[in-house]
């Protein structure tokens, strides 16, 4: 009996796998598509318009502008705001010159593709000197849009061209965006983390927010949703870094319907893994970035000479939407959906249909594959695999330029446990080979140029990095990751707070942060002392002015207290400074004597990244090997004295990396 019944047990328990197993299957097929998957993509053409339809979407694109007009899904007749102009619903702009908005309207448009699975179309302007100078930003537009059988979206990219004789312009954003329909979306979807109801683009007007410090930021004191009011709302609350920026957008709850833009791969982004940008904001907005000045400020290279010819593929991105039975989970069915399109779009890089010759595909590129090592004899007397190192090929230039590089395309990976990497789908031309490790400070580069020519495959062996470093470890404080989070973050005041912002990962993410120092530091500025203090409790993420409450700042100086029982007056010390961001800072270092008139190191005046305004944890990652001679020490107490010396604003700012002192060597 007693089998039996262990018999009838797992019986019972099969079933209830098989039950569980069949229920989870069904919630992987929530995802609904009203319309037939198999319908041909069809093409018509009407007076001022161009409609593709695939049987799931319809996209309607103004005739010859090229902007988007309309996207039919799922009963919804727009997703897009019909309300707006034509030119302000789905749209490609420049922000170039003088900071002018060109909103890249074209002139003709020829159908490149079309078959029962496939249009594609492209929109294009040959830039005229005697009709467009200083009009349009001087650049030759291709805009291509592709619609295929059984996808519920719309693939787009851009083939952007300047000639030697076209005068100097300065390209400071480029972009897609498009403004979705206000009565039905309003749940924003960034990340597992950063998903929430959000403002309408009305609930910033000054009758319903309060402009706050930083221009983009109000709090809402009267939104239209009660459940929003003294929530703060800034667009730079929902950035993140180009390795994370593959998916994002909207969900209609009204409908169960979500619009998303997939970017599988960051080639064409500038800047590098690191580099931050926005993604949406309330409106609502979604966006595609591609070249943009934030958190980089002017040092990222977007200015282009006469003389200087050039020629770029922006994007393919898929503007993807899905729709979900209305259940209680609808916001999650449709997210993971998303995501595992996106993962489909990843797989299928670089893309076999697209029609530009500008768009090389697979088996016109080339990889490049090789092992990276550390040495470092203060840490290890053999050299150390880099894990999870970000290496990458960026155009040439001098070490660690790829991070405001804005012209090329970028290529990047991690290494695996054992140092090993493998760079993918490289398009053709010449490269430098750049890398950094975490846990070690500065940057790596491969002192000879790669050329990359269709199908190669390099081998570039093991490459060693030797880190900067001088002598032993005396004390170190903070993580060299090139970012500031592993610092104290103080929890944002109450009358403050972005619901999107609260899991800890994006708890720097909070308005306001900058001025929780002159409220904790009151009395005093900062003092570390080592071998007491702890970096993640005692050292503020950001070195800011102090707020006095009357408008105006003052600088701060802060203190790093340490011991040395022994000193060697006649060898070299070395201080090395790692920062994580910069903006319109000086910082000044004095050793042991804090009224010197002048400092024993400044960086004089550095940094536009403005990361911490725009609630970025970094900026642009800088490194110092300040040299110290050993008579400026003494046995015993020591002191370094760190000053941020300019203070117009709140926002002169800098954030440590990492900081390490170290011996004369032996």
């Amino acid at each position: 009996m007693e089998k039996v019944a262990n018999r009838v047990r797992l019986g019972l328990i099969v079933s209830l796998l098989f039950v569980c197993a069949f229920r989870s299957e069904i919630s992987t097929r929530k995802i609904l598509q009203e319309g037939d998957c198999n319908t041909h993509v069809r093409l018509r053409r009407s007076e001022q318009k161009v409609i593709i339809d695939n049987g799931l979407v319809e996209v309607t694109i103004e005739d010859p502008s090229g902007h988007v007009m309309g996207i039919k899904y799922m009963g919804m007749d727009n997703v897009i705001e019909c309300r707006n102009p034509s030119s302000s619903r789905g749209y490609w702009d420049f922000v170039w010159d003088g900071y002018a908005f060109d909103k890249m309207e074209t002139k003709y448009v020829e159908v490149v593709a079309h078959t029962d699975d496939i249009v594609e179309l492209s929109f294009t302007k040959k830039w005229n000197f005697t009709t467009d100078y200083g009009k349009t930003i001087p650049l030759n537009i291709d805009k291509r849009f592709i619609v295929r059988r059984g996808v519920p979206g719309l693939y787009m990219y851009g083939v952007l061209e300047r000639k030697e004789d076209f005068p100097d312009a300065q390209m400071y954003q480029l972009r897609i965006v498009f403004k979705l329909n206000a009565d039905r979306f309003g749940f924003m979807a960034i990340s597992d983390t950063r998903r929430g109801i959000v403002p309408r683009g009305d609930d910033r007007d000054s009758t319903r927010s309060q402009t706050l410090a930083f221009k983009e930021a109000v709090l809402l004191t009267n939104p239209s949703n009660p459940q929003l009011k003294g929530v703060v709302d800034d667009k730079y609350q929902y950035s993140c870094e180009n390795k994370d920026n593959k998916l994002h957008g909207w969900i209609s709850d009204n409908d169960a319907v979500g619009f998303w833009i997939i970017t599988p791969s960051n080639e064409f982004r500038t800047g590098g893994p690191h580099k931050q940008d926005l993604t949406s904001h309330v409106g609502p907005i979604a966006l595609s970035m591609f070249v943009s000045t934030h958190y980089t400020g002017i040092d990222i290279d977007v200015t282009y000479k006469k003389g200087e010819a050039w020629r770029k593929v922006f994007g393919p991105v898929l503007i993807y939407l899905n729709s979900a039975s209305s259940d209680d989970d609808y916001r999650s069915t449709l997210w993971n959906d998303a995501k595992r399109q996106l993962s489909e779009e990843i797989e299928s890089w670089p893309y076999n249909f697209t029609r530009s010759h500008d768009f090389p595909r697979a088996e016109e590129r080339g990889d490049v594959c090789g092992q990276l090592l550390v040495r470092d004899r203060c840490l290890d007397d053999e050299p150390m695999q880099a894990r999870s190192a970000f290496v990458g090929l960026a155009a040439p230039g001098n070490v660690g330029s790829w991070q405001t590089e804005g012209k090329g395309y970028q290529f990047w990976t991690q290494t695996d446990d054992t140092g090993r990497f493998d760079i993918k789908n490289v398009r053709a031309g010449e490269y430098n080979l750049y890398a950094w490790v975490h846990g070690f400070i500065g940057d790596y580069k491969l002192d000879l140029s790669i050329t990359i020519q269709p199908e190669n495959q390099i081998n570039l062996g093991t490459l060693i990095y030797d880190p900067p470093r001088n002598g032993p470890t005396l004390w170190e404080i903070g993580i060299p990751d090139r970012t500031a989070a592993e610092f104290f973050i103080p929890e944002p005041d109450p009358a403050f707070v972005n619901p999107l912002c609260l899991d800890a990962a994006d708890k720097f993410r909070q308005y306001g942060l900058w001025d929780r120092y002159s409220e904790l530091y009151r009395h005093g500025d900062l003092v570390y002392t080592v071998g007491v203090s702890n970096y993640s409790r005692d050292w503020f993420f950001a070195h800011v002015t102090r707020n006095t409450g009357n408008s105006t700042n003052w600088s701060t100086t802060w203190q790093i207290k340490f011991n040395l029982q022994h000193v060697n007056e006649r060898g070299n010390y070395t201080l090395q400074l790692a920062l994580a961001a910069a903006s319109n800072a000086e910082l000044q270092i004095r050793f042991n004597n804090p009224d010197a008139v002048r400092p024993d190191f400044t960086t004089n005046r550095i940094g536009y990244d403005n990361a911490v305004a725009r609630h970025g944890i970094h900026g642009l990652y800088r490194m110092y090997g300040i040299i110290v001679p050993g008579n400026r020490f003494k046995e015993g107490d020591n002191t370094i004295f760190l000053t941020q010396a300019r203070s117009l604003s709140s926002f002169n700012v800098v954030m440590y990396d990492y900081i390490r002192l170290e011996a004369p060597a032996d």
